[in-house]
């Protein structure tokens, strides 16, 4: 319903901030990376929602960047897994941490989260691994002969996975591996060359 909100910060905790939008304090929920950076009272501030509906409850949560609102939207998106799994596994985790956790399969990573212990780390992983994948398979992109194609090798493959979990879409992250992924790079180097060629 709400792609973004716009508004002066009216007050900020750990968790959740307030927001004043024409008179209207809207409470949302958000992580603590999001919170901590937000600024003072007073200050415009952009956050980017998601709003959860339950039978007894309608509520907002929200993140500065886009990346983080769709690590979250993918967290979320797992069977049993509700919005304070994942404020809190981005709370924990930065989405470019997270995004190379789970394209590395590295559950310990995700379990630093409060509250997510290594079955739920491990549910999380597998998962959205399997889900990223899939999505990567389906894709046009990555069609014989295509200039976009992804190079051979499992790390270049991983590192797509990780720029799509942070919102690139295939042929975005498909793109940038190509341009910087060569024999012998770690994912962790492919993946943080494949950002800083953005900026």
């Amino acid at each position: 319903m709400f792609e973004y909100i716009r508004g002066i910060l009216r007050y900020k905790s750990t968790d959740y901030c307030v927001i004043d939008v024409g008179g209207v304090g809207f409470k949302i929920y958000t992580s603590y990376t999001t919170a901590s950076a937000l600024g003072n009272d007073g200050d415009t501030v952009t956050l980017y929602t998601y709003m959860n509906v339950k039978e007894d409850e309608i509520s907002l949560v929200g993140f500065r960047s886009r990346e983080e609102l769709s690590a979250f939207t993918m967290i979320i998106g797992i069977s049993g897994v509700g919005p304070k799994a994942g404020i809190s596994v981005l709370s924990a985790l930065s989405p470019s941490e997270f995004s190379l956790a789970v394209a590395s399969g590295d559950y310990k990573a995700i379990c630093k989260a409060k509250g997510v212990g290594p079955k739920l780390a491990q549910r999380i992983v597998l998962e959205l691994k399997d889900k990223i994948s899939k999505d990567i398979k389906a894709s046009d992109t990555f069609s014989p002969g295509s200039h976009e194609a992804v190079p051979t090798g499992y790390i270049s493959s991983d590192a797509v996975v990780a720029l799509m979990a942070l919102g690139y879409s295939s042929k975005e992250a498909a793109s940038l591996v190509s341009k910087v992924y060569t024999d012998g790079m770690t994912l962790e180097e492919t993946v943080r060359k494949a950002l800083r060629s953005t900026f």
